[in-house]
């Protein structure tokens, strides 16, 4: 088994295991792995008021281990950062992008693009996008990208059919 050695880290303000249950509940292959929690009070300075809540959980989303922590309102989730899923088929890419959505800003979809409920940016991708994208001709590439920047949801036949002109 190899060791993953970089984990992705989610600061929540106090909904960590609410969104670990959403993730989970997404994927097929996902799995809640521990859960820490905060002692029971009281607790002092920045701590207060975090008695039973989340202190470190672990979870594994498509074989893809997370960490998650409820640190309070210092850190908020941004999109400067986001998780990648690369989708095979057109039902796959369905899957994700309404489970994930849900709940979501809808203003921040694009692209491929969506913003869960918790803030958490994610890019629901299909496979043959990089595929099209990168065909040695560059009238078929540009017009699979145009098309692409006027979707929110990523539509393969639509790409499909912009890349045949």
């Amino acid at each position: 088994m190899k060791i993953q050695k970089i984990t992705p880290f989610l600061w929540f303000d106090k909904r960590a295991e609410e969104a670990m249950n959403f993730y989970v509940s997404i994927f097929d292959d996902a799995r809640i792995l521990s859960i820490k929690r905060y002692p029971e009070g009281p607790l002092e300075g920045p701590w207060k008021g975090m008695e039973g809540r989340v202190l470190t959980a672990e979870f594994e989303l498509a074989g893809q281990r997370f960490m998650a922590l409820d640190g309070g309102p210092t850190f908020k989730p941004t999109g400067a950062v986001s998780f990648y899923i690369e989708c095979e088929t057109q039902i796959e890419v369905d899957h994700y992008w309404a489970g994930l959505s849900e709940g979501g800003d809808p203003a921040m979809q694009q692209c491929g693009w969506l913003m869960d409920k918790f803030g958490f940016s994610w890019q629901v991708v299909p496979k043959i996008l990089g595929e099209l994208m990168n065909d040695p001709d560059p009238v078929k590439a540009d017009r699979v990208l145009q098309a692409m920047l006027k979707m929110k949801k990523l539509s393969i036949p639509n790409l499909k059919q912009a890349y045949e002109g």
